[in-house]
């Protein structure tokens, strides 16, 4: 019998190391809502307030959409939610465009739970190889119980 052991870790560079695309140069934002106080680009932004992220106008499920001008290859992908207020359970999706096509493929789907003041922030850091992606789509329904939540985002960043 001839074996070999897979080693399951992918290796992740930290992620202060990654160099982020400027998403303000190289790609529109589309998105469902947005509260005055907390726009999408401070999200999204390298420079963006990373103090204040970016808060939807409404509760329920909500879509922010990066349409990059030309096809890109998008090798890591780094979320952050925070959520001091209130327990819920979130989930989120992300989908992926890729260039000449018409239908969006699911990357993941994920959910979490937030319970403050002990549990108030997800990081996620993905390590994906999307060649030609024309655009990245989040989904985010913040509460999976139907409540009254508002989807919270502080930081997308894509290198």
């Amino acid at each position: 019998m001839r074996k070999i052991m897979i080693d399951q870790a992918v290796e992740k560079p930290p992620i202060s190391d990654l160099n982020f695309l400027d998403l303000e140069h190289l790609a529109q934002v589309e998105f469902t809502s947005e509260c005055q106080e907390h726009p999408v680009e401070s999200a999204l932004l390298l420079n963006g307030d990373s103090d204040s992220g970016w808060v939807a106008a409404s509760a329920g499920e909500q879509i922010i959409r990066i349409v990059f001008d030309q096809p890109r290859t998008i090798e890591h992908i780094v979320l952050r939610f925070d959520e001091q207020q209130q327990s819920r359970t979130q989930e989120f999706v992300l989908l992926w465009l890729m260039d000449k096509e018409n239908i969006y493929q699911e990357i993941l789907r994920q959910q979490y739970h937030f319970s403050p003041p002990n549990t108030t922030c997800e990081i996620e850091h993905y390590h994906a190889k999307l060649k030609q992606l024309k655009a990245l789509e989040l989904r985010i329904i913040p509460d999976i119980e139907g409540g009254e939540a508002c989807a919270k985002l502080k930081k997308l960043r894509l290198a």
